[in-house]
């Protein structure tokens, strides 16, 4: 092959392949290289030893977790039926990602777990120019690693069945040689975020918030009625914002994941984890599992109240409602994820008043004035700082209200989601066994697949 910019072979093939073709033959290869399949009279034992992938091929899948740029705020600023302002920073950041994400809160983050142990990936600025060569790729891949664990995670063996895996996944996934990335989303900054937008729509079309879990009462947002800042015949239900839609970019990472997987020849499968309470630590499940990643949870103390409104019948279920709010770096006890609530803050208000000044203080997204000198042409990016309106500070009180009132209330926030949600599905990355695709099925690989071992790793596949 001729020389090419980024001087590696199966790089220069993926950067020249179709999008269209890798989607159209986007298939799930289950089977990593080494792995052997009882299947009746379609049974095949690999002849393999399990071949990890390489740091390049690694390298490649972190890269389409991650930054690539910034984003442009692209929204009106003014209501075009009065002229009136409209709040138009809703961005916790402008930092652009593979995927989108609603009001770019990127509240996912992914562990990757390999033969060598399981990893944290930091989430890195935007590099200074695409980092598709080799080299480059690969330095970024080592800064965002931060080892949790010195071996894969897993359950001990012999406890492969439910409710660790399911079915028929506990013979094929995570496997010796294989590659997992596994999504949570910290839903809290944005779900207080959210909360903030909701309530910046005009005069009448606030609506107001009520407790489908306490006899669906004003969730704390008595005085904003009695003010008229809220309509009071525009009901809307704690339970009904859910994850406030956060949860969906992880599903749109890892299908980004699994393209480029593709379209690298290697085999891919979005599949359920390893299940989530378990695979986090909860701690109704480290007595039979241990800790695995070592999550704090939360559990909120049991009430007579809870026996209604969370059906916990006695003190010694409260553990029921327990839920992951934060992780930290068992070697330094840096925090690498803090959800916007206690521990990590005192009260709600003071987590409220840390993602208002996240967005709007010095340094924060809305305060860099060079981010937005790099993201507009002329002096358009000040224009926009000067003349897109913030929030009003009834805005911030009212949403400081409301999330006082759920902690108050429930002794954990969000009360009616987790506060760092699990998808409960992970992605697998792999050598394909080629030769039982090639046994069983009439289109059982790509040209890619077909390709790989020499493109990437300097050999036919056998």
């Amino acid at each position: 092959m001729a020389d090419t910019s980024s001087g590696h072979q199966g790089l220069d093939d993926l950067l020249a392949r179709p999008l269209l073709k890798t989607i159209w033959r986007r298939r799930t290869h289950r089977v990593s290289r080494g792995a052997s399949v009882p299947a009746g009279s379609m049974s095949y034992s690999s002849k393999h030893e399990p071949q990890p992938l390489s740091e390049l091929e690694e390298a490649l899948l972190i890269a389409v977790t991650g930054s690539t740029g910034l984003t442009m705020p692209d929204r009106p600023f003014e209501d075009p039926r009065d002229g009136k302002p409209i709040m138009s920073k809703p961005n916790l950041t402008m930092t652009g990602r593979t995927a989108g994400s609603p009001d770019n809160a990127q509240g996912t983050y992914f562990f990757l777990i390999n033969d060598s142990g399981t990893y944290f990936l930091r989430k890195l600025p935007p590099a200074p120019h695409e980092p598709f060569t080799a080299e480059a790729l690969v330095e970024r891949a080592r800064q965002s690693k931060v080892k949790v664990l010195d071996h894969r995670l897993d359950v001990a063996e012999g406890l492969r069945d439910f409710p660790a895996y399911l079915d028929s996944n506990r013979f094929l996934s995570n496997l010796p040689g294989t590659t997992v990335l596994f999504p949570v989303v910290d839903l809290s900054h944005q779900y207080i975020n959210a909360l903030m937008y909701l309530l910046t729509q005009p005069d009448g079309a606030r609506p107001t918030l009520v407790d489908d879990r306490n006899l669906y009462r004003p969730a704390g947002v008595k005085k904003w009625l009695d003010n008229g800042f809220l309509n009071k015949d525009l009901k809307l239900p704690l339970g009904a914002l859910g994850p406030m839609r956060t949860q969906i970019e992880a599903d749109l990472l890892l299908q980004t994941v699994m393209l480029t997987a593709e379209a690298m020849g290697l085999g891919a499968w979005i599949h359920a984890s390893l299940n989530p309470p378990i695979a986090l630590g909860d701690p109704k499940f480290t007595k039979t599992y241990g800790r695995m990643l070592g999550f704090t949870f939360v559990t909120p103390r049991w009430r007579l109240a809870d026996l209604w409104r969370w059906h916990v019948p006695l003190p010694k279920y409260a553990n029921l409602r327990s839920h992951p709010v934060g992780l930290a770096d068992p070697a330094t006890g840096e925090p690498l994820i803090a959800a916007a609530c206690p521990p990590a803050h005192a009260s709600m208000s003071d987590a409220v008043d840390a993602i208002v000044d996240a967005k709007f203080g010095t340094g924060g997204t809305y305060g860099d004035k060079d981010v937005f000198a790099r993201i507009y042409k002329e002096d358009y990016g000040q224009r926009y700082l000067a003349e897109a309106s913030e929030y009003d500070e009834r805005v911030i009180e009212c949403a400081r209200d409301i999330c006082t009132y759920i902690l108050a209330t429930h002794r954990r926030f969000p009360a009616h989601t987790d506060a760092i949600h699990v998808p409960g599905v992970w992605l697998q990355a792999h050598h394909v066994e080629g030769e039982y695709y090639e046994r069983f099925f009439a289109n059982g690989l790509t040209d890619a697949h077909r390709a790989h071992d020499t493109l990437w790793d300097g050999e036919p596949m056998s």
